[in-house]
């Protein structure tokens, strides 16, 4: 039996700042449902990655899939429309709207819904995150990290995505609050909302994900089950030690 086709394939990508080559023929796949971590340490292209499947900064050379259709080169709100959505890492929330307000920006480019077993509106979001309701108006200026980075993926949720790309979400956060954000994106998970995951804390990434790429040099130098490499902890030091 022939195997399903990904629903995001990136085949062999190269991309630049400038003169000066990021990516090299990067090639990673994400099946629907998938949870995907890549890991790498820093500056060897894992944000970049994210950037290139959004068009920010175009790949030029090589070719992205998602759904069957080639979106190497379209425009970043094309991308979104088909339903891939981001939460960077430093949130990106609209700093003079209130929280309420951040949402209903999630909502006003939602998609038709696309998997899920439950469809995600705002009283859902409520209903998951009850400090967001309870902020619903204060302006994202006067949120704690923690507080902004829950926004941020609420807003992505009410996107209807079939993919979220997940850019550092522990970055910067107390230990509680991070335990706080890994459990909401297990419920992704557990939904069959396909995630790429980048993550500096690759105890949790492997934890959370299905398999792991791992990238160096702008180009992958590991892939496998995630399980397998926290197993190896000798492998997994070697990969990914500073």
């Amino acid at each position: 039996m022939t195997a399903p086709a990904p629903l995001l394939a990136l085949e062999e990508i190269s991309t630049y700042y400038g003169d000066a080559r990021v990516l090299n023929g990067l090639s990673l796949e994400i099946a629907a449902g998938e949870t995907v971590c890549l890991l790498g340490r820093n500056g060897r292209g894992k944000t970049t990655t994210i950037k290139s499947i959004l068009g920010l900064v175009p790949a030029r050379a090589g070719r992205i899939r998602f759904a069957g259709a080639d979106i190497t080169r379209l425009p970043t709100h094309e991308i979104a429309r088909r339903g891939i959505a981001w939460v960077p890492d430093n949130r990106r929330i609209f700093p003079t709207l209130t929280v309420e307000r951040n949402l209903a920006l999630g909502l006003n480019r939602a998609l038709p819904r696309n998997g899920g077993e439950q469809a995600w509106t705002l009283k859902r979001v409520w209903e998951r995150f009850p400090i967001l309701e309870r902020l619903r108006l204060r302006s994202g200026e006067h949120l704690s990290g923690g507080e902004a980075q829950l926004v941020a993926i609420a807003r992505a949720l009410l996107m209807h995505p079939r993919l979220v790309l997940l850019d550092e979400p522990s970055q910067g956060l107390a230990p509680r609050i991070v335990e706080d954000i890994m459990a909401v994106i297990q419920e992704i998970r557990d939904e069959g909302i396909a995630i790429l995951l980048v993550e500096q804390n690759s105890t949790l990434a492997l934890g959370i994900a299905h398999r792991v790429y791992v990238i160096d040099d702008g180009h992958i130098v590991h892939a496998g089950r995630a399980a397998d490499l926290e197993a190896d902890q000798e492998l997994k030091h070697r990969l990914l030690a500073v």
